[in-house]
């Protein structure tokens, strides 16, 4: 995943070296290179940008205005030759605040910053995106099926096939364990065994080490039990 980042820098020497190492690292895109805030405005307001390397005394606009005039769409990472913006810049919510001129173990310290912050919003996107989502397309001969997760009871694993038990029906679909679990909201699903992820909530009892969803006892694997155990007594809970 690429990080997409600009550099708003009236002094092109000092664009130059935060340009320089960026170079340095695989997961970053420098999008642009501008000379004042009003000029990369329009930038990043439309193109998704995910990261500001921004001056904060330049014409027209200063850094701390634009960041006012912006508010949380992207992270700001400061780059002044002065200290005493520090706490001002932090009241803002900057991600980070680099002294010129920057030395690069410093820089690294603020991408490593970037990076997992940016990863960590993806994350949770990826998740909100699940959990709004209440239902899967099960692919079943030739058609493709509508399958509430609200509905689903447990999945067994038929080497290249799973079997997808429903409160309506079953279905016998060509996929693996580990894909369809992927797909499912991790809150509500869990592989207990290496042939069966189960819902949660259509557990009846726990026994041993075996579950049981309507007449079927489930067993839990070995390599699962204790992860599984203290999931599932938590939800019971």
């Amino acid at each position: 995943m690429k990080i997409r980042c600009i550099i708003i820098d009236n002094e092109p020497l000092a664009a130059e070296v935060v340009q320089t190492h960026l170079n340095e690292f695989s997961n970053m895109e420098l999008v642009g290179i501008f000379n004042n805030p009003i000029e990369a405005l329009r930038t990043v307001e439309n193109d998704n940008i995910d990261a500001v390397f921004l001056d904060i005394n330049m014409p027209k606009m200063n850094g701390l205005e634009f960041i006012r005039s912006i508010g949380s769409k992207t992270n700001f990472i400061v780059t002044t030759a002065y200290r005493e913006y520090a706490v001002e810049s932090f009241d803002l919510d900057v991600l980070d605040y680099l002294v010129k001129p920057i030395p690069f173990v410093r820089f690294l310290k603020s991408i490593n910053k970037l990076s997992q912050k940016v990863l960590s919003e993806v994350k949770d996107d990826q998740l909100k995106d699940i959990k709004e989502k209440s239902y899967i397309f099960l692919k079943v001969s030739k058609k493709l099926i509508k399958v509430k997760f609200e509905d689903i009871l447990y999945i067994e694993s038929f080497k290249d096939y799973i079997k997808v038990f429903t409160t309506i029906d079953d279905y016998l679909v060509h996929k693996s364990l580990t894909g369809i679990t992927e797909e499912l909201p991790k809150d509500q699903f869990l592989r207990i065994h290496r042939s069966f992820t189960i819902a949660l909530d259509k557990i009846k009892e726990v026994e041993g080490n075996t579950v049981q969803i309507n007449t079927k006892r489930i067993p839990i694997g070995r390599k699962y039990l204790n992860h599984a155990k203290s999931i599932i007594l938590d939800d019971i809970e």
